[in-house]
């Protein structure tokens, strides 16, 4: 599942500024269109996710996805074939009209791997890992190693085929891929819950029986077990109406509306809030392989081998960076673990500011970086590119050269070849980009599991929904930025707004910190043993 996901995801902003041309506009509206649905629909998903049984959930995610994908690579072949003929008809509105369907196909099979992971990574693993924590932490770094191992090899692959075959046989491969995988992978999803007997019960799901037992447990005034007092809340007050009365058309268009805002009071309420809220304000960043990185380096002139080697380099560093999450929370505890990784982080970024100032930055602040879309929009003209001082065409895309002068053919005027200072820019920003991974997914993990640890498994789903639109709100609003200015020479400046909010995010997970260890924050100490004990409370199980 993580190699489709990682080869389609590299492929489809390749595919959009392929199609498209020199510019990130298509790219980014494809990511504006992305967020935006995860950040409606997020907390209604994860209410499907603990309202269905677990197998059910994770079959049906995982059918759609990669059907989703199949679909999409299809029509994006017709688009690479008929592309001049389809410009013609109807004054270009079927091929833009083409454009909406692929991005909205991608769409719902980005909600449908939305699903899966909130089911499979947030749920499924918890379950499996019992009340083990240091298993939980290894299973969760076993499962980012993975899933950094095929951010190498996927974009590899996408990448080499694109560059010595075409797009159109990339978008194929692509299809194929995904329709022998969905096979494999759902018979192991089945191996997996019929070998794991506790994945079959889920406390969100609560019978009449089990309701009248829990009330004489109430009456008893016996401690109830972990996420018992939520269920029963919960659940008996929505289960005796029901038998009254059916309900109302009103109250049934309402409902998604109300579990939207009840998803994020339940979210605002949990004691690792902050911390969620750290973590999503690294969204807020023009500084991942993402498809905006992607498609920029794309029209920077690097060819999509180049890219995929970049994009290999940083998988690398991520997964020493799962290494040293297993290595610091074994030494330091898991909430010091965050806070290091954070700085780490910030640390490594500051190359990325240094690369702004330096020989061979694009970044112009005389040029409006709203240049683009006044043209676009308002005066009806191409959009702007740089050109180079050759006319010659340097990749096998057909796009201009874009690396001020520092990729010019082999055959241009001598006083023209490229010199060493241009790519000095070109190299502090992809060096802090990569080297920031190693942080960044340790403290990727250590969020994760402090959401696993302390959210009761009734409202595992729905509170991992509301993460997934709070991530998917900043990063929205980096997709506006870059829609707002998708020219080069205002790259420089997305670059330092997105390392303010990585500090912004830092900040907030260092108040966390802070108010759950006190004084005890900066004194490095080895956490608890393995096993956590059965008494500990629902609402503090994290390990400090």
């Amino acid at each position: 599942s993580l190699q489709g996901d990682r080869m389609w995801h590299f492929a489809v902003s390749v595919f959009l500024v392929e199609l498209y041309g020199n510019s990130l506009l298509l790219t980014a509206v494809y990511g504006l269109v992305v967020a935006g649905s995860v950040l409606l629909l997020g907390a209604l998903i994860g209410d499907w996710v603990d309202k269905n049984s677990r197998l059910k959930v994770a079959q049906t995610s995982l059918i759609v996805q990669n059907a989703s994908v199949i679909l999409c690579g299809i029509i994006l072949m017709i688009i690479f074939l008929f592309k001049t003929q389809l410009l013609t008809l109807y004054h270009g509105w079927l091929l833009t009209m083409c454009y909406i369907l692929v991005i909205t196909i991608a769409n719902i099979a980005n909600l449908a791997s939305t699903a899966t992971a909130i089911t499979i990574q947030r749920d499924w693993i918890v379950v499996v890992a019992g009340e083990d924590r240091s298993k939980l932490a290894d299973m969760n770094a076993t499962i980012r190693r993975i899933d950094q191992l095929t951010n190498i090899l996927a974009p590899m692959a996408v990448g080499q085929i694109m560059t010595f075959g075409s797009p159109m046989i990339g978008c194929g491969f692509i299809s194929g891929w995904n329709l022998m995988s969905m096979c494999v992978e759902y018979l192991l999803l089945w191996k997996v819950y019929q070998k794991t007997p506790t994945l079959a019960l889920k406390s969100a799901k609560v019978e009449e029986s089990e309701l009248k037992q829990l009330n004489a447990t109430k009456e008893s005034d016996m401690k109830p077990a972990e996420g018992v007092q939520l269920i029963v809340e919960k659940d008996v007050a929505g289960f005796e109406p029901q038998q009254e009365k059916e309900v109302g058309c009103a109250a049934r268009i309402a409902e998604p509306f109300i579990t939207f805002r009840d998803g994020w009071v339940a979210y605002y309420n949990q004691p690792v809030f902050l911390a969620g809220m750290g973590l999503a304000f690294l969204y807020m960043t023009v500084l991942g392989f993402d498809c905006i990185t992607t498609g920029y380096a794309y029209t920077q002139g690097l060819s999509g081998s180049v890219l995929s080697l970049l994009m290999g380099a940083s998988a690398v560093t991520g997964i020493m960076g799962t290494v040293a999450f297993t290595w610091l929370r074994r030494k330091c505890g898991l909430i010091r673990t965050g806070l290091i990784s954070g700085v780490a982080q910030f640390a490594c970024l500051i190359l990325c500011v240094i690369s702004v100032f330096m020989p061979g930055s694009p970044m112009d602040l005389t040029v409006s970086p709203f240049a683009d879309i006044s043209a676009r929009l308002f005066e009806n003209e191409p959009l702007p590119t740089i050109a180079s001082p050759e006319p010659e065409m340097i990749l096998v895309t057909g796009m201009p050269n874009l690396l001020n002068g520092s990729t010019t053919p082999a055959n241009s005027d001598p006083e023209m070849s490229p010199e060493p200072v241009p790519l000095i820019s070109v190299s502090l920003l992809f060096a802090g980009v990569i080297a920031a991974r190693v942080g960044l997914w340790s403290f990727d993990l250590s969020v994760t599991q402090l959401l696993q640890e302390n959210v009761v498994e009734s409202e595992r789903g729905i509170i991992n929904g509301v993460q997934n639109s709070m991530n998917y709100l900043l990063d929205l609003l980096h997709f506006i930025m870059v829609i707002l200015a998708p020219n080069p020479e205002a790259f420089g400046l997305l670059v330092l707004i997105s390392v303010s909010f990585v500090a912004m995010g830092h900040i907030m997970y260092f108040r966390f910190a802070q108010k759950t260890l006190g004084k005890q924050l900066f004194v490095c100490r080895t956490p608890d043993p393995k096993t956590a004990p059965d008494s500990s409370p629902p609402g503090n199980t994290s390990t400090v």
